[in-house]
């Protein structure tokens, strides 16, 4: 079981992290409870944007439909305010929407946006994965569909938020409530919320990642960075630097990767109120990543200027057979930064259209309830199940009552295929662990135990090269999880994924190192 954040930490006032007001300044709450001054009467009127059917008495209606290439604005705020909560759920075709989708918000009427993110980076996870995990600032529950944001996000005089269906497919559902606060004023030295999106796929030699590059005054909050891996190997040595109104030194210097998210030793999936890692398939080539780190008890304060910058440096075993253990790599990197300022607000680069914020492009290689007469398997039931994230609304269900079974399935290609290659499959409370071979070679291990629900994940098994023609994927129980009811396993579809990103044609990193140094 993952550590869980207590269920009072979303209630957490908004005055606790930035001071505003209506007629006077509050008192400080007391230090170490969340809930300090939450009994004294508020000056300000408790306001509320949503999806609702405009029929509030008797409709039911209460979903907004995004058409392709189209935008929704959910609100258009008269200020001051103080926006607390916002909570989303979608419901859309695109496998990967939540990066396909952009939020946008503009402070005070700007025509540079404040925040400008695809949805799901924006709240905390990166690679349009639905993943549920807690943090103080932003919480995702009902695996991963339920989004909730609690930064305060304070205006003067007008707040709009927009929402781009940037995918190819129509959006049918966005539900969302913003909750906010109508204030008399705001004090002086109120700043406003910026979140920014952006990305290097790959990341770019020579140079290192940025982070956010801010002209103002402010404090900047939060880091949110994804990672697709190009190759094998720990991508996380990389220290980072903030160089503060102007150094050329930097004034804060790191010692690695995951130690500037507050981990260690690697990473393997958590979460917390500051910091965690909700997505963390591992080192292989196409595994994804998301780690963050809330700065909301060390903002890091500047007066003029900010650059906040990261190496994208780790291992790498060569096709020598030799290794490093320090070099720079071209994995696919993205990010959220997140910082309070003044404005106006450096206008940022434009964002990538909506498929290029994907990492590869994926085709369904296998359905498997497709497949099940021709199946082979050990004397244990196999069925097709309905099952609602499907791929196309059936799962494979393999009911086997001990921890022998084995199934075989066929599947051809018509062309040679090199690519990262996932398994999309079940995970509940009565599943067992499996290992995973094709043509006869073992390629992973999958405990498919999950304690709640049934779960529809995926399972990346590593990057191949198959030849063109006939290829036989195989699951063997090997066991169970020791919590685990029982030995089924729930099958969906085998994808495979071809980067976006390959590196050139017979070099390795070592070659790559000699790209142009930008300072």
């Amino acid at each position: 079981m993952k550590p869980r954040i207590a269920a009072f930490l979303p209630l957490v006032p908004a005055l606790a992290l930035l001071p505003v007001t209506g007629c006077s300044r509050p008192q400080a709450p007391a230090p170490g409870n969340p809930l300090a001054g939450i009994e004294r009467l508020k000056a300000f009127e408790a306001r509320r944007e949503s999806s609702c059917d405009p029929d509030w008495r008797s409709g039911n209606s209460d979903r907004k439909p995004i058409d392709p290439g189209q935008t929704l604005t959910l609100c258009d705020l008269e200020g001051p305010g103080i926006i607390a909560h916002i909570w989303f759920t979608i419901s859309h075709p695109s496998p990967f929407y939540s990066r396909l989708m952009t939020l946008r918000v503009y402070w005070d009427g700007e025509e540079h946006p404040s925040v400008e993110c695809p949805i799901g980076d924006f709240f905390g996870i990166g690679h349009g994965v639905d993943q549920a995990f807690n943090s103080l600032p932003i919480r995702v529950t009902s695996e991963g569909r339920a989004r909730n944001c609690y930064w305060p996000m304070p205006f003067r005089k007008r707040a709009r938020i927009t929402v781009t269906n940037d995918a190819d497919k129509p959006c049918r559902s966005l539900y969302y409530y913003i909750d906010w606060q109508k204030h008399g004023s705001l004090p002086p030295d109120t700043a406003y919320f910026h979140a920014m999106y952006r990305q290097e796929h790959p990341a770019v030699m020579g140079q290192n990642y940025l982070l956010a590059d801010i002209v103002g005054r402010g404090h900047y909050v939060g880091t949110i960075q994804s990672v697709y891996h190009s190759s094998g190997g720990w991508y996380g040595e990389g220290d980072d630097f903030f160089f503060i109104d102007g150094e050329k030194e930097p004034s804060l210097r790191g010692t690695g990767t995951e130690d500037y998210f507050c981990d260690a030793w690697g990473f393997r999936q958590q979460d917390g109120p500051f910091y965690g890692t909700p997505l963390w398939e591992g080192g292989k080539p196409g595994g994804r990543g998301t780690a963050y780190r809330f700065h909301i008890p060390d903002p890091v304060v500047f007066r003029r200027s900010l650059r906040a910058e990261i190496e994208h440096k780790g291992s790498q075993e060569f096709p020598d057979g030799t290794r490093s253990g320090f070099i720079e790599r071209d994995d696919l990197m993205s990010s959220v930064a997140i910082w309070y300022q003044t404005e106006p607000h450096k206008p940022w680069p434009m964002l990538p259209p909506g498929p290029e914020r994907l990492p590869f492009t994926e085709q369904t290689v296998l359905v498997g309830h497709s497949a099940r007469t021709v199946a082979r398997h050990s004397e244990h039931p196999l069925n097709e199940q309905p099952i609602r994230a499907a791929t196309d609304g059936k799962q494979l269900w393999f009911k086997p009552t001990d921890g022998k079974g084995w199934l075989e399935i066929p599947f051809r290609l018509g062309a040679e295929t090199t690519a990262d290659f996932a398994l999309r499959m079940v995970h509940s409370r009565d599943y067992g662990t499996y290992r995973i071979l094709i043509d006869g070679k073992a390629v992973g291990v999958l405990d498919l135990f999950n304690p709640l629900s049934p779960k529809h994940g995926e399972d990346p098994i590593g990057r191949h090269t198959l030849a063109a023609g006939d290829h036989v994927l195989r699951f063997e129980c090997v066991g169970k999880n020791a919590a685990s009811q029982g030995y089924f396993l729930g099958f969906d579809a085998l994808m495979s994924r071809v980067p976006t990103y390959a590196r050139p044609a017979g070099k390795d990193l070592r070659q790559l190192q000699a790209g142009p140094k930008v300072d």
